[in-house]
């Protein structure tokens, strides 16, 4: 019985250390403490923050206590995970604000009376000079050097604060405070996760499983969801960009966003990819992603009418039944679009694409383009317009 159990939490992970503790934590037959920590670095989340959200969710559901950790203590130190300069840490006023945006946009998934929010200021506040000192001797510079970026730093000349030796230790210590059975995490945050599990077993307690969750893409399925990258589709975004944005991902992607974000049986999402594989248009099942999303984030009422929105705005554009079908090879990244509107015929050079999206005249799939540093990415397939008349149906291939 917690086999099946187990085989479902496994839906999407990355690595869990260890499989075999996590099921005997789980034949133990009581509530686990799940934990999962967010540094409150910026006011908005994305679906990249979803996957470890809808773990979260997945757990709840199975009866399991959720701990959603707010690092405000750690967010004034600031998490140098994967940097390679030292990060600028927040201010209290950023951290409270932030912290208080995120709780009101977890629990459009979460159910607020069967999840704990804290704050790891409410013990580390508590804690003297002379008990971080004992902390910090828990561990040693050595292993905090076998963390990838800290190496990479150190041995490339770059300056590593000690303040940031801290960061891990701290996670770490939040997971023997909360006594947490399992803390989930970004494959990045492995390090600072087993730090904890170490830590759990220097203060004698059993030592928590940790889970990974790999990172998700953005729009262009190229590089990680992230805003500073403009690849991102956000939580609060308004129904109609959300659904648009969802409508532009690759079919590739598609079935990624799937497995991460919806919470369909994956027998079901097997059978969708199998029907797309035998000719069907994964459109179709692209819509019914964008529908649940909105709907989880939105209602229903409004899932359904970004839908008749886009399809109204798709018919207002006229697209005739006969226009070109053309294929085109992309580099890794993705195409660029004022090359590819070029590449299509569409206009008469990347001067020309850029002044057209300037002038709000070029659409994707009935949707205005205002970025002119769009990537589309490879796999994927759309229907673009240029003014009034020129259009093309363009491929990239993988």
């Amino acid at each position: 019985m917690q086999e099946d159990v187990l085989e479902q939490l496994k839906r999407g992970t990355d690595e869990i250390l260890l499989e075999a503790d996590l099921l005997k934590k789980l034949k133990e037959g009581r509530p686990l403490r799940i934990k999962a920590g967010f540094d409150p670095t910026a006011p908005d989340l994305h679906l990249g923050h979803t996957v470890l959200i809808n773990k979260l969710k997945q757990f709840q559901d199975l009866g399991h206590e959720i701990l959603f950790l707010i690092g405000d203590f750690t967010g004034m130190i600031g998490d140098p995970t994967g940097k390679n300069i030292t990060r600028k840490p927040l201010t209290k006023e950023q951290v409270i604000e932030n912290a208080q945006s995120y709780q009101e946009q977890v629990f459009k998934t979460l159910d607020p009376e069967k999840t704990q929010i804290l704050f790891n200021s409410q013990w580390m506040d508590a804690m003297t000079p002379a008990d971080l000192i004992q902390l910090a001797a828990k561990h040693t510079v050595a292993r905090m050097l076998e963390r990838d970026d800290f190496n990479k730093r150190y041995k490339g000349g770059q300056a590593i604060a000690i303040h940031e030796f801290l960061y891990p230790l701290i996670q770490g210590y939040d997971s023997v405070a909360m006594k947490a059975d399992l803390e989930l995490g970004g494959t990045d945050q492995k390090f600072n996760l087993l730090v904890g599990r170490q830590l759990q077993e220097v203060y004698g307690q059993k030592p928590q499983v940790v889970m990974t969750m790999p990172i998700l893409e953005g729009l262009d399925g190229v590089q990680k969801m992230s805003k500073s990258l403009n690849n991102y589709i956000g939580i609060a975004d308004a129904p109609n960009d959300m659904f648009g944005k969802i409508m532009s991902i690759s079919d590739e992607l598609m079935w990624r966003y799937f497995e991460l974000l919806s919470f369909r049986p994956m027998t079901e999402i097997a059978q969708w990819q199998q029907a797309c594989e035998e000719g069907e248009n994964p459109r179709n099942y692209k819509v019914a992603l964008a529908q649940e999303i909105i709907a989880r984030f939105h209602t229903e009422a409004l899932a359904v009418k970004a839908l008749d929105d886009f399809e109204a705005q798709f018919k207002r554009g006229a697209i005739p039944d006969d226009i070109p079908e053309i294929v085109l090879s992309a580099p890794a990244e993705g195409y660029a679009i004022a090359l590819l509107l070029k590449e299509a015929g569409l206009t008469s050079g990347t001067s020309d694409s850029n002044r057209m999206i300037k002038q709000g005249a070029v659409k994707m799939d009935g949707e205005k383009i205002t970025d002119n540093k769009l990537l589309i990415s490879k796999g994927a397939e759309h229907i673009f317009q240029v003014g009034k008349r020129k259009f093309a149906k363009v491929k990239i291939n993988t």
